[in-house]
């Protein structure tokens, strides 16, 4: 399995820019056109036509298996835009973390699986499942980052996602199964990354385990040992040496602040060092 994802990863980081560039704004405008469309007709045929039906898709409907995701979430233009804005700006930072390529599958793939869901459990699909794993995903990139709750509450993105995962496990619970089905592609895409959004005592070893500031010098301390080779690249998170892993594929963060070594696996999510 994790060669298979190593596969993936090193695939979707070779066709970064291949796909739809800046597909959250895409989606954005999409949704702003609806929401003008809602309030100048007041039958809202432009709302029924692309809204996610069952009973429509089963007869032949099949645009709507897509469209439901420009519908907009709230009635509330203010609401609304600012909805929009903070998930513009959370996928554009995903999409510039992970490539175009690999951001635009996570969502097809949320898009895909909502789409089954909603199918055999006879419920309506929205777009606000996505956003949520769009959320999540985040989160578990970046957790340590502060967003301004209200524009007032400094809130670090870790504790928003320990409270929209309670949000789901509760409606799992109380309704059905559907928030979890939405939130499969978030499971797949990072799979044992979703620790970097749990609290320490859930980690393993109670998250005693932490990375440790690597010494920018590194390149320049090297030391022959009897029982290891001399290297000249390792990753800066897991460890891994060119001498070791001769197959493995090594890059240089531009963004840190000093000359840090990432394996193809870390290079597109680990944290910048400043």
């Amino acid at each position: 399995m994790k060669d298979l994802r190593r596969n993936f990863e090193r695939f979707c980081y070779k066709h970064r820019y291949k796909g739809i560039p800046n597909l959250m704004l895409v989606i954005a405008i999409g949704m702003a056109v609806v929401y003008l469309f809602m309030q100048i007709d007041p039958s809202n045929l432009f709302y029924h036509t692309l809204r996610f039906d069952r009973n429509a898709i089963l007869q032949g409907q099949v645009w709507r298996l897509l469209t439901y995701i420009f519908i907009p979430s709230y009635g509330n233009i203010f609401l609304l835009a600012i909805s929009m804005y903070f998930y513009f700006f959370i996928g554009k930072a995903i999409e510039g973390s992970w490539g175009t390529l690999r951001f635009n599958l996570f969502y097809l793939c949320g898009v895909i699986i909502t789409d089954i869901a909603a199918l055999l459990l006879h419920v309506n699909a929205s777009s606000a499942s996505l956003n949520l794993s769009l959320l999540l995903a985040f989160a578990t990139l970046y957790p340590e980052n502060q967003v301004l709750l209200f524009f007032i509450i400094p809130l670090k993105m870790k504790y928003l996602a320990w409270f929209y995962f309670a949000m789901t496990i509760y409606d799992a619970v109380r309704l059905n199964f559907f928030p979890v089905f939405a939130l499969l592609n978030y499971f797949i895409f990072f799979g044992g990354d979703i620790v970097n959004v749990l609290p320490d005592f859930m980690k393993p070893n109670g998250g005693y385990r932490r990375a440790q500031r690597p010494n920018a010098n590194w390149a320049k301390d090297y030391q022959k040992k009897a029982s290891k080779p001399l290297y000249r690249h390792k990753c800066t998170v897991c460890g891994r040496t060119d001498t070791e892993h001769p197959h493995l594929e090594f890059r240089y963060c531009s963004k840190c602040s000093g000359y840090y070594c990432y394996c193809l696996d870390h290079i597109n999510d680990h944290a910048h060092i400043q």
